[in-house]
């Protein structure tokens, strides 16, 4: 049986291996928008001031929640932006946590980020906002 931290290293390791073909700073945004693109929108409703991720300079919404799922509880994610980059970087955090237990989410080691370079290669205003982003799923999470 796989744990948690397996499931959340082997879906790191997935995002790691994309992003390692990828040794262009275009083809890796170009990529980021793909992603971007097959994250399904927030419904309108969801899109709520309480969800705006603080400290982000794009328009963030990140709907989170707990569910039981066979006696075991869930941390559910989902997330939007209508800036394309951002949303992107949304559909990683998303794919990586969604569906995890809520205490390996919490402490969560996000290294995909840095083994794919995209936290250095940002501007300082996205940055800030991924960086928002996580911190915002962690306290969720926590």
């Amino acid at each position: 049986m796989t744990s948690p931290a397996d499931t959340l290293d082997s879906r790191q390791r997935a995002i790691a291996e994309e992003f390692a073909f990828l040794t262009d700073w275009m083809l890796r945004y170009e990529h980021l928008i793909e992603h971007a693109k097959t994250m399904p929108p927030l419904a309108p409703e969801a899109r709520t001031d309480d969800r705006l991720v603080r400290g982000c300079q794009s328009k963030v919404w990140l709907h989170t929640w707990q569910e039981d799922a066979s006696g075991e509880t869930r941390f559910r994610v989902e997330a939007d932006s209508e800036a394309q980059i951002v949303r992107g970087l949304a559909s990683l955090l998303v794919r990586a946590l969604d569906g995890l237990p809520p205490d390996v989410v919490s402490d969560a080691d996000l290294w995909f980020l840095k083994e794919t370079g995209l936290a250095e290669h940002l501007s300082p205003n996205r940055a800030n906002g991924l960086d928002a982003m996580v911190r915002q799923i962690r306290e969720a999470a926590a």
